[in-house]
């Protein structure tokens, strides 16, 4: 950049600054931003395209602001200017590549304040065909080539590939347009090469076609290995063997060359001239030995191969034990053995046979045969063949000595119930597999092969009548011993359900009196031991439990009381079922000295009751004789003249007795009155009550003939007299105020009072007889 162009610019920056001062008080607000993508969103290759952005922005005075636009591509920014015009800013794609494509967007900044438009995208389609060069189109085999790939006109991340007839040989990334590589070329023939390139961006990775096609023709080179293997006729084992590689023609290449030796995969040499290599020939399993010979030049290969075939002097020894189990502490026989054996070479008897290890091994007088005595514990052992130098080793035998069966067990897991199936177990110490052979009464029921540890042999047995079964188990663990380990015989008594249940209860009349005693006598059918309980009902808890091995039980409750009456059961089991009997109602009756008891009182009480009778009728008769006496009045007239009232004195032997003049006619009259009983003794008399005695006597009096005095009806009249006896049973002074109501013909007539002053005790009449 020149000197004007900078000054032009300072220039600029000086007053877009002034002008960004001045308008600092100037009011504005951005309302929107838009990116306008022309001529349009899709485009091909190599269009100009034109992204404008088109801000509308209110000011309160209308002058310029400074506006600072940014254009972002996939959210990064592309490019940023700033302005001072109202204009629309534009941003030009010159060009346009597949790189391009994506996601813009427009950012306005005005004094801090921003705004972002709505994002639009952009997509560039095609990309160029990529050009190969390449410095030369004939090479010898081995030589390196150097190609050049361009991608024209494109921009962006690249990844170049180059092929050789459609296989890929080279790859090389970068930001340039056009990549270089070399390569080598093997094999004479003729090569085509081409390439091509994918460029990526941020969303995706865009493939371009293919290059020009550039036609390579490669000499082959002239020097050729050479392997030579000596003997060359029938190969045995254990044979010297003499192996050479070597290069031929190589005084027609000015580079160097390298030899490499290999018997398979096993590098034997490696050497700029002729190999020479010595071995002892050694068979190879079911394969030939297979020897290379590789010449390398300019990283160009080429190889000799051969195969051989060595027969086999003798075979590897196998090693048997026998017997084939063989247990703690017994004598076996190891036999180390060659099955094959090259007679060309050599005969059997120069096969050397050794067992390991080899400590106290007793002598069979056999080749190869060795007597062993069993280990306590697993171990292992070995042989080797060895002839005309070469030795063999056979395969590790492992023993694993077995432990006869012992400590054998027999038991029954379940109940044995009649008819019922349950579980037998036997189980032993021993090495597996262990037969057992289960026998009932010496009788075999079945056998079981047990495999694995800390199992036992399970049977299933039935018995189907009472009585004692003996069990016992076999068990044995070796097909080639006698040994068999047996277990005690095991007695099994058969549980046979219960039945028929009873329930008896003594005194059998279920009558009982109270302070007796009762048993219930519970039986059953089956076997036991069997358990017995006797419930109330309506009760969970039992009145008694108990457990015996008879078939029958009691319970006594003594003396029975009234409480005890109730209904009883009893249940009994014996683990092969539960029965129940049934409800039986048991009455407590009251007992028989309480009956008599009740009759004696009852008795007594119907005396008393007769006394008590008879001494109240005793009392009525009295009472009435003293009625019948006291009606025996004494009827006086108090004056001569006839026609004055008549004054009846009502008196008694010893009482005192209350006087009354009553006023009647002359006509018959009765009169009640109430009195105290009297006493038999004058000894009673001094018994003092507390109430007066009252006493009515009744009075009969004759009606008045005169009719001209009283009018006359018919029937008779009462008059009732209250007579007061003293309460301390001696006379009291008469009770002149008391008075007497008499009813004459329903008149009233006029009751005189004794005046005290007038009338005294001594006045009253005596009864008459």
């Amino acid at each position: 950049m020149g000197l004007p162009q900078r000054l032009i610019l300072t220039l600029l920056s000086i007053y877009l600054y002034s002008a960004t001062v001045v308008n600092t008080q100037q009011e504005f607000k951005i309302q929107s931003v838009e990116l306008i993508i022309e001529p349009r969103n899709d485009v091909t290759a190599g269009t100009n395209v034109t992204l404008r952005c088109h801000a509308t922005v209110s000011t309160s005075t209308g002058k310029g602001l400074i506006r600072e636009y940014t254009i972002l591509k996939n959210d990064k920014i592309v490019y940023t200017k700033t302005i001072g015009s109202s204009e629309d800013f534009v941003y030009q794609l010159h060009n346009a590549r597949v790189f391009s494509t994506g996601l813009y967007q427009c950012k306005l900044d005005i004094q801090g304040d921003t705004k972002l438009s709505k994002a639009q995208r952009l997509n560039v389609q095609g990309l160029s065909q990529p050009v190969l060069h390449l410095n030369t189109n004939v090479v010898n085999e081995g030589e390196e080539v150097r190609a050049t790939c361009i991608a024209p006109g494109e921009i962006g991340s690249f990844i170049f590939f180059f092929f050789d007839n459609d296989e890929q040989i080279s790859r090389v990334e970068g930001l340039s347009n056009q990549a270089k590589t070399t390569f080598r070329l093997s094999g004479a023939d003729i090569h085509k090469i081409h390439c091509s390139y994918k460029i990526r961006t941020a969303e995706d990775t865009f493939p371009s076609t293919k290059s020009n096609n550039v036609t390579v023709s490669v000499k082959e080179l002239s020097i050729t290995p050479e392997l030579k293997i000596f003997p060359d006729s029938t190969i045995y084992e254990g044979d010297h063997l003499n192996i050479s590689c070597s290069a031929k023609n190589v005084h027609s290449s000015s580079e160097g060359y390298k030899l490499f030796l290999s018997q398979g995969t096993k590098l034997l040499r490696t050497g700029n001239s002729t190999i020479n290599h010595n071995m002892v020939a050694v068979p190879k399993a079911s394969e030939a030995l297979t020897f290379d010979c590789r010449v390398v030049v300019r990283n160009v290969e080429k190889y000799s191969e051969k195969k051989i075939s060595v027969v086999e002097l003798f075979s590897v020894p196998s090693l048997t034990m026998s017997p084939t189990e063989v247990f703690q502490g017994q004598i076996m026989t190891l036999t180390c053995n060659s099955d094959r054996f090259a007679s060309q070479r050599i005969n059997r008897e120069d096969l050397e046979y050794t067992l390991y290890p080899s400590k106290n091994l007793p002598s069979s007088g056999k080749p190869g045969v060795f007597n062993v005595k069993a280990l306590q514990n697993d171990f292992n052992y070995t042989c080797s063949a060895e002839a005309k130098g070469i030795k063999k080793d056979s395969k590790t035998l492992m023993i694993r000595p077995k432990v006869h069966v012992s400590a054998l067990k027999i038991s029954i897991e379940d109940k044995v119930i009649l008819k019922k199936s349950f579980t037998i177990l036997c189980q032993s110490n021993g090495s597996l597999p262990i037969n057992y052979t289960l026998f009932k009464d010496n009788v075999q029921v079945g056998t079981k092969v047990i495999r694995e540890r800390n199992r036992q042999a399970v049977f299933m047995d039935v018995i189907n009548e009472p009585g004692e079964r003996q069990y016992r188990c076999e068990a044995k663990n070796s097909l080639h011993s006698n040994k068999t380990g047996s277990s005690q015989h095991l007695s099994v008594n058969v549980i046979v359900p219960l039945s028929q249940m009873t329930l008896a209860v003594i005194p059998s009349s279920l009558a009982i009196s109270e302070g007796e005693e009762l048993n219930f006598i519970c039986s059953v059918n089956g076997t036991g031991p069997v358990t017995f309980k006797w419930y109330r009902t309506g009760s969970v808890v039992p009145l008694q439990t108990n457990t015996t091995t008879e078939t029958y039980s009691n319970l006594e409750i003594k003396p029975v009381s009234k409480n005890d009456s109730d209904e009883y059961y009893c249940e009994a089991s014996n683990g092969a079922n539960k029965v129940r009997s049934e409800n039986v109602n048991v009455q407590v009756f009251m007992a028989s000295w309480k009956k008599r008891l009740i009759v004696v009182a009852c008795l007594l009480l119907l005396l008393l009751l007769v006394l008590l009778l008879v001494a109240s009728m005793l009392n009525i008769k009295s009472k009435r004789d003293r009625r019948e006496a006291a009606a025996e009045l004494s009827v006086k007239p108090s004056s001569p003249k006839s026609d004055d009232p008549l004054t009846v004195n009502l008196t008694h032997d010893t009482d005192v007795y209350n006087a009354a003049t009553v006023k009647v006619d002359r006509a018959e009259v009765s009169v009640w009155s109430k009195r105290k009983p009297e006493t038999e003794s004058d000894d009673e008399i001094s018994e003092v009550s507390n109430e007066p005695n009252v006493e009515y006597t009744e009075v009969v009096h004759a009606r008045s003939t005169d009719p001209a005095r009283v009018p006359l009806r018919k029937g008779t009249d009462t008059v009732y007299s209250e007579l007061q006896n003293s309460p301390n049973g001696a006379a009291d002074p008469p009770d002149y105020g008391s008075v007497e109501y008499a009813e004459l013909n329903r008149e009233q007539f006029e009751i005189s009072q004794y005046d005290p002053q007038v009338h005294s005790y001594q006045d009253l009449p005596e009864p008459v007889d």
